[in-house]
């Protein structure tokens, strides 16, 4: 099977990074859905440095237990499906899904297949976000098939649910 998964997550900043900084960023973001023009870009570069320094943070499975179970969910999905899985990440943690697909497909692979762990429809990421992520790696690979495996059918997902309450009935 010659093909990378990319593992796409959402991310959350780690828990030591600072108070005052987080609440920056989070308020430039709101801000930028509404600036335009040198306050946007101002905002921008404000904004591009605070989140580089969050998704560049050392990560720990004690500072940040969400980016720990990523590994784990990677390492089995991996091995289900005896593929390479790279995980990629929308916000707050490094690689971005744009570079875990640039390192999938430094791999080589015939095919490279995004998923998400985020089963419901309605959400950014999973509707806008990865989608832009997988449209702009379809542009830089064009000799690699990329595919988004996404959106779930929801009576597979309520199956899935269903069998993870009947463990503890």
């Amino acid at each position: 099977m010659n093909i990378s998964v990319v593992l796409a997550m959402h991310g959350v900043p780690p828990k030591e990074f600072p108070r005052s900084e987080m609440m920056e960023l989070l308020l430039l973001h709101q801000r930028l859905e509404s600036a335009g023009g040198p306050e946007r870009q101002a905002l921008e570069k404000r904004h591009d440095e605070i989140e580089q320094k969050m998704r560049s943070w050392p990560r720990t499975a004690e500072n940040d237990p969400f980016f720990a179970s990523s590994q784990k969910m990677a390492k089995a999905l991996g091995e289900l499906l005896g593929a390479e899985v790279f995980i990629g990440f929308n916000e707050f943690c490094a690689p971005s899904i744009e570079e875990a697909v640039a390192q999938a497909a430094s791999k080589s692979p015939r095919k490279v297949i995004v998923i998400t762990p985020m089963m419901t429809g309605g959400g950014a990421h999973s509707e806008k976000d990865i989608p832009r992520a997988v449209g702009n790696a379809k542009k830089k690979y064009p000799h690699i098939e990329i595919i988004y495996a996404w959106p779930y059918d929801v009576s597979e997902v309520a199956h899935f649910l269903a069998k993870q309450v009947k463990h503890f009935i």
